[in-house]
């Protein structure tokens, strides 16, 4: 059968019709006709429909042109993807001598406007924290939303000093509406500034949706204070934050005696007759004038972080007011250089997220290791602490069974001490241990007695020198019953320093026995050699 030509089927064509109808007619049974019949059929049935003569061949045309687009797209792409690598790929290491170099301008600028912002915010976050108002730097970052907005439709255009100004107008507003929302009701003042950040931030947002359906609202640029962009700050900027850093410089230099008073006694400084009011309002000014300027680096939400991190952290490092202010100066100004640094590391990586997990991770670095506030440093001290006091009561234990003997045997037996301390053998074991790593006592060769080392003489007797002292003065001075005085004594005895013990010593006339009749080791044996207290001699210094 040719490729074009009809398909004769019975029922399928009209001139394939009479020559079926013309065999059955004719009777023509014979079982070859029948076979051939059936062939037929059984061909209709398994035949295509019918097809143009060029179907085929198109067909054929477009499988292979699919095949060959789709083999092409595949070699094509990963070329691609290599030209464009190679186009924007740059390693961390030319991009941190880009960085240190300052061979960009724009990095420049950037930098120096988040080291003004660090510098600015420190200062003034320092007296923010002090005065427990960190909700404020909250709130204004949202209540000037709609300061911003209306700087801006001011001429329709990112102008720094109209943008400061609208926003400076509406922050001290809101501050206004905090205040008289206190003043006439009985709400607290976190109450009020949680209702004016709402109010004021919805006002704010819809004022931004009415600026971006102007024909130039895509275009305004005023994107960058609600999340941050410091690569996208003009000279403008960076002079208005110049500005306002020197204003904070110099508020803070001329007025940190009148700040200081307002900080921890502001009745006092009213009493005195010092302008509270103002510096209190002049410092609310300068605030709105950092928070406006520092929302283009870090944004409306992180901006508080910028004023709390830093002092939060000095507070940690210090208790010293000038110190808390220099050390959050300082902090503040390493984190948004720090934080400036890992965002240009990258492509498109934030700088105020940065600047922020910078400060973050130096207050965590201060909440676990300060030397007087870290969480680690107390509890090792505390450990540290313990110790010494398991180690104080041992040698304690140990003169008093040395002074039952009246200082005749030299060695003290493990389970005499056990039997003292009404503790188990092993504790007491673990004990010795402590005592010979720290050179206050040896054990003889066969472990099971301790002597006394001329370091761990001294320091049994000075705790037995402060629990007796104290004890006498609480019978003497403050007029306690003798039998109540031993558990008092139990826990100063280990507190007790050298100076205080003095002037016990000089206030009880250098006394010689305890309220028990004991005596009270003096000079001699706490700074001398191993010997027997005796009675008579000076104790005192």
């Amino acid at each position: 059968m040719k490729r074009g030509s009809v398909v004769e089927c019975g029922g399928r064509d009209a001139r394939a019709k009479p020559r079926i109808a013309d065999t059955a007619v004719r009777g023509r049974s014979n079982s070859r006709t029948t076979q051939t019949a059936r062939q037929r059929r059984r061909r209709c049935r398994r035949a295509p429909a019918y097809l143009p003569p060029h179907s085929t061949t198109l067909a054929r045309n477009s499988n292979v042109s699919l095949l060959f687009a789709l083999f092409s797209l595949l070699f094509a792409l990963p070329a691609h993807a290599a030209r464009i690598g190679d186009l924007t790929e740059t390693s961390i290491t030319e991009q941190a001598l880009r960085f240190f170099t300052f061979s960009d301008p724009s990095l420049r600028l950037a930098l120096l406007g988040c080291i003004l912002l660090g510098l600015n915010c420190g200062l003034l976050g320092g007296f923010v924290v002090v005065r427990r108002m960190s909700l404020v730097g909250d709130t204004l970052s949202h209540a000037v939303l709609p300061g911003i907005a209306l700087g801006f439709l001011w001429n329709t255009t990112k102008d720094p000093l109209a943008i400061l100004i609208g926003a400076t107008l509406v922050g001290g507003l809101s501050m206004l509406t905090v205040s008289a929302i206190t003043r006439t009701t009985r709400l607290k003042e976190d109450a009020a500034m949680g209702l004016v950040l709402s109010s004021f931030y919805a006002v704010g947002m819809c004022l931004f949706k009415m600026i971006e359906q102007l024909p130039t609202g895509q275009k305004s640029g005023l994107g960058m204070y609600f999340f941050g962009q410091a690569a996208g700050m003009s000279e403008g900027d960076v002079v208005l934050m110049a500005i306002t850093a020197g204003l904070t410089l110099l508020f803070v230099t001329v007025g940190y005696r009148g700040l200081l008073t307002l900080s921890f006694h502001r009745a006092f400084g009213e009493s005195l007759g010092l302008p509270m009011g103002f510096l209190h309002h002049a410092m609310m000014l300068l605030i709105s004038f950092a928070i406006v300027t520092a929302m283009q680096a870090v944004g409306v939400v992180l901006v508080s972080a910028m004023l709390i991190i830093p002092p939060a952290t000095a507070c940690l490092l210090t208790d010293r007011m000038h110190r808390v202010l220099i050390l959050s100066a300082l902090i503040g100004i390493a984190t948004a250089a720090f934080g400036a640094f890992l965002s240009f590391l990258g492509s498109n990586l934030p700088t105020g997220p940065f600047m922020v997990l910078a400060g973050s991770f130096v207050f965590a670095m201060a909440f676990l290791f300060s030397p007087q506030q870290g969480w680690l440093t107390r509890l090792w001290r505390q450990k540290t602490q313990k110790c010494r006091i398991e180690r104080e009561n041992t040698l304690k234990s140990m003169y008093h069974l040395a002074e039952r003997r009246d200082f005749r045997e030299e060695g003290i037996t493990l389970l005499d001490l056990a039997e003292a301390r009404r503790e188990p053998l092993e504790q007491i074991r673990l004990q010795s241990d402590d005592l010979l790593r720290q050179k206050l006592a040896t054990l003889t060769d066969d472990g099971s007695m301790l002597h006394f080392t001329p370091e761990g003489w001294r320091k049994a007797c000075a705790v037995v020198r402060n629990h007796r002292l104290w004890e006498l003065y609480l019978t003497n001075i403050m007029q306690y019953g003798a039998d109540h005085v031993h558990e008092d004594a139990e826990k100063i005895e280990h507190v007790l320093g050298e100076d205080t013990v003095r002037q016990l010593e000089r206030r009880l006339d250098f006394p010689q026995t305890d309220p028990h009749g004991k005596p009270i080791p003096g000079a001699r044996e706490v700074h001398g050699a191993i010997a027997k207290p005796r009675l008579g001699e000076p104790t005192g210094y």
